[in-house]
């Protein structure tokens, strides 16, 4: 399994958010460049970033930051916000982010997906954020009649590999991942599951390594001091 320490990007700041709200928005650190070097002094080979501005306008919007930490970190960076088009795609992935989110696009643009797919392979990967258990968009500021197992199936339809799955209630709430609904979904594809949301502490870690998931995003509980990053990531390693 593998740790993706998170870095959430608005007005070039790095900050969290509760429940998605942009309203709520606290700087959790200086500079995204700092941190992300304490991620890898961590042991963390990935970290997950996304561009909160971008989700909001549906385009890139803090992208030289997100280019400059994958040139120079040392990371692989998996990225999502804004990202639209095949033209956004294909900038990102030339300029070294390793993998890019497509998110609010995969439910009113799943064509996009499958080309992206066909071109790019296990490069990209698709967010399902869901309120309700149904999948929600454009920055989570718009909720879908489409309940996020469904959308797991029709994204593993046309040959996505990885997927992120957010119950919106709790990220970045520090209350525990959704277990159930992430079991669900993991019973329910084949497609690699990364856990995203409620990470509080090690036990859910230990959750996520004893349910078989590809990955899981930590976010508020690093920056709280809640989760030790480095134990995490030593305790997705063992076995």
């Amino acid at each position: 399994m593998i740790i993706l320490p998170a870095i959430d990007i608005k007005d070039g700041k790095c900050v969290r958010l509760r429940k998605g709200e942009f309203d709520t928005a606290e700087q959790v650190a200086a500079s995204p460049y700092e941190t992300a070097d304490s991620f890898r002094k961590s042991g963390a080979d990935w970290i997950h970033m996304v561009d909160l501005d971008g989700a909001k306008d549906a385009r890139p919007i803090n992208a030289d930051i997100f280019c400059k930490v994958a040139k120079e970190s040392g990371l692989k960076v998996e990225l999502g916000g804004g990202i639209r088009s095949m033209d956004t795609i294909e900038y990102y992935l030339e300029r070294g982010i390793e993998r890019v989110i497509l998110g609010s696009v995969a439910v009113k643009n799943p064509a996009l997906v499958k080309d992206a797919v066909q071109h790019f392979g296990a490069r990209i990967a698709v967010g399902i954020d869901a309120k309700n258990e149904m999948v929600a968009t454009e920055g989570w500021l718009d909720t879908s009649d489409v309940h996020y197992i469904e959308m797991a199936k029709m994204m593993e339809a046309v040959g996505v590999q990885t997927i992120i799955y957010t119950d919106i209630s709790k990220d970045g709430m520090l209350s525990g991942v959704n277990g159930e609904q992430l079991d669900a979904i993991n019973r329910a594809v084949s497609c690699n599951i990364i856990a995203s949301g409620g990470v509080k502490s090690i036990a859910d870690i230990h959750l996520c390594k004893d349910m078989n998931l590809y990955g899981v995003i930590c976010g508020k509980s690093i920056y709280s001091g809640s989760l030790d990053l480095a134990e995490a990531v030593r305790i997705s390693r063992e076995g």
